[in-house]
């Protein structure tokens, strides 16, 4: 195992414990479901939903069995991420992987624990309202996007200088 391997699994790590903090004390600290929607910016509310279906609320799951069925996707495609970081030897690919990790695994814990995923940022400007998401959905956007940044800009300017990747 590389020096990267245990980089990405401390980012891992960190991110599913934010992530599951937050969503412990927005739910039972802060009590968000009693409150409603919280305007916090004119941009920028919390509001609880619950969120039974995958990304933007797709295929959500209405008996147990799919829950399980998408638990079981999750953790497929998770096991397939950490392998990937255990045989990965580039830092920056190493971040990306343990955001992806730590969001799915995020995800994957609310969705055992409640039966749906726990949504709470509500974004908004000029009457549009965007999907409302967790800190897990930024960690695995933020992975997504590291690992395009990686495939097409840092390796084109690899193959341009002839840098070894």
């Amino acid at each position: 195992m590389t020096r990267p391997f245990f980089f990405g699994s401390i980012i891992a790590v960190v991110a599913l414990i934010v992530d599951q903090l937050v969503k412990t004390w927005l739910l039972f600290g802060f009590d968000l479901g009693a409150k409603g929607r919280v305007f916090l910016t004119p941009f920028f509310d919390l509001v609880l939903v619950w969120n039974r279906g995958i990304s933007y609320g797709l295929f959500a799951a209405g008996s147990q069995a799919q829950v399980w069925l998408l638990v079981g996707v999750k953790t497929v495609i998770t096991l397939a991420l950490i392998v990937w970081l255990v045989r990965n030897t580039d830092r920056l690919t190493a971040v990306a992987l343990g955001l992806l990790i730590g969001g799915a695994i995020g995800n994957t814990i609310d969705r055992v624990l409640y039966g749906a995923v726990v949504d709470f940022a509500s974004l908004h400007a000029f009457g549009f309202y965007w999907y409302v998401f967790n800190l897990a959905d930024v960690w695995v956007v933020a992975g997504v996007a590291l690992l395009l940044y990686d495939a097409f800009l840092v390796g084109r300017n690899q193959k341009v200088t002839g840098e070894a990747p």
